[in-house]
């Protein structure tokens, strides 16, 4: 194929900051999309793509591709073509569905048909012309299109994976049966990612029709679009229907009613909700955390200037009132501190890894009172060493700078912790067992 630069876009001047972009990328892809700032022809930009992925590892030329082809900035994304095809010829490069069908979907987004269709010829070649992948081809195509917004895209290749499900579902009917399957949970979930759950919702009954019944992550998805869209009442019939097919109400289904709750400042039927998952003994998660804590105002706010925290639980209680407060007091009663709390002789560690900033606030705090609890009643060993594990900002804008360690970091210092960054454990805050206890009592 051959690759052409748009080079208006890739001249284009009055993009955000790199630093605004909300991909995950490693410093030396943000290298290379600054200096393709500096690119004044179409060639360069390509010799500049050459010398990065000839100087980089699989790992960093990967995530390079994935931030072009997730960023919604069209400097960058025109430039994810090229990289691809770039890749491609490495030696270590194997043709992967997913990330052809994330390529295509950004070309037809933007309206580059003929490089598209040439990719998906390619990958229909790639394929060998089998029905049954080149329709899981379609699905992952499918939730691409999904992604970038593309609601024609969707419908279009829907089309396409039923015309190949019609020429080939009589060779293997229980096969096909299968791929049926998977394609309506495509069609439900790119559906609801485009914020259309009402035509998810109508998919299930076409499910019905054919004699297929709908599976308690496709009515998930379909009450999280409608939650989204603040339509509670339809959100709470499908709710029905997933009862009547004898789905019981779970930790993941509760979290995203939480969410959908939260995100329209619901509070007061979050708080209903949260009851109702104690009374049925449904557990509680970290993204029950995240969904409720990212809900509260009072806490929201409290997180926007981290030198005025409040860094004791009995403070951050007496500040919170309301449904806030039910919520919170809730969150106490749950486990999930001690699930993420792991305790013997030789260390005491807890685990921050998927907790947003409300959660990681609220845990530490949680976490200081039960150590302090557990110090002075003696009931167990003083572990030889003490760590609270932020991770290493593998999901934050720029790899490595970690809003959470950054948090926890700043508590530390204004609480005179002994806890210091390890080195040799990146992202991990650690300190003598004694010294803990000592600082704590």
């Amino acid at each position: 194929m051959v690759i052409q630069l748009s080079l208006p876009l890739i001249l284009n001047h009055h993009q955000p900051p790199l630093s605004s972009l909300k991909c995950a990328l490693t410093k030396q892809g943000h290298r290379l999309l600054s200096t393709l700032h500096t690119a004044s022809t179409p060639s360069a930009a390509d010799r500049l793509i050459r010398k990065f992925i000839a100087s980089s590892s699989k790992t960093v030329a990967l995530n390079a591709l994935f931030h072009l082809l997730t960023t919604d900035i069209n400097h960058h994304s025109s430039l994810a073509l090229p990289m691809y095809e770039r890749i491609s010829e490495t030696s270590w490069f194997k043709w992967n569905p997913k990330l052809a069908a994330s390529v295509i979907a950004l070309l037809e987004k933007q309206g580059r048909f003929d490089e598209a269709q040439t990719l998906i010829s390619e990958s229909k070649r790639d394929l060998r012309f089998r029905g049954r992948d080149i329709a899981l081809f379609y699905c992952d195509l499918i939730e691409c299109h999904s992604k970038q917004g593309y609601k024609r895209g969707v419908y279009q290749t829907y089309a396409c994976v039923k015309e190949v499900i019609r020429e080939s579902e009589l060779l293997e009917s229980n096969v096909w049966s299968m791929v049926n399957q998977r394609v309506y949970e495509c069609m439900i979930n790119g559906l609801c990612t485009l914020g259309l759950p009402s035509d998810a919702e109508e998919m299930t009954e076409e499910m019905k029709v054919l004699g297929f019944k709908p599976s308690a992550f496709e009515l998930r998805l379909i009450v999280l679009g409608y939650g989204r869209l603040g339509l509670f009442r339809e959100m709470r019939g499908v709710l029905d229907e997933m009862e009547g097919f004898g789905y019981a109400l779970d930790t993941i289904c509760a979290n995203m009613l939480l969410f959908s709750y939260g995100s329209n400042t619901e509070l007061y039927q979050m708080v209903t909700w949260i009851q109702k998952m104690e009374k049925l003994n449904v557990p509680f998660s970290v993204r029950t955390y995240n969904s409720v804590l990212n809900s509260c105002p009072t806490i929201m706010l409290l997180l926007q200037d981290t030198k005025g925290l409040l860094l004791s639980l009995e403070e951050l209680m007496e500040k919170l009132q309301g449904d806030e407060l039910l919520l919170v007091q809730a969150l106490g009663r749950s486990a999930v501190l001690f699930e993420t709390l792991k305790w013997c002789s030789t260390e005491g560690k807890l685990d921050l890894h998927g907790m947003h900033l409300g959660s990681a606030y609220l845990i530490m705090l949680q976490w200081i009172e039960e150590l302090r609890l557990r110090f002075a009643s003696g009931s167990s060993d003083v572990p030889a060493e003490i760590i609270v594990i932020c991770g290493l900002g593998k999901h934050s804008t720029l790899m490595g700078e970690s809003p959470v360690k950054a948090l926890i970091s700043e508590m530390l210092r204004r609480l005179s912790s002994p806890m210091k960054l390890a080195r040799k454990k990146g992202g991990s805050f650690v300190a003598k067992g004694k010294a803990v206890r000592e600082w704590l009592l």
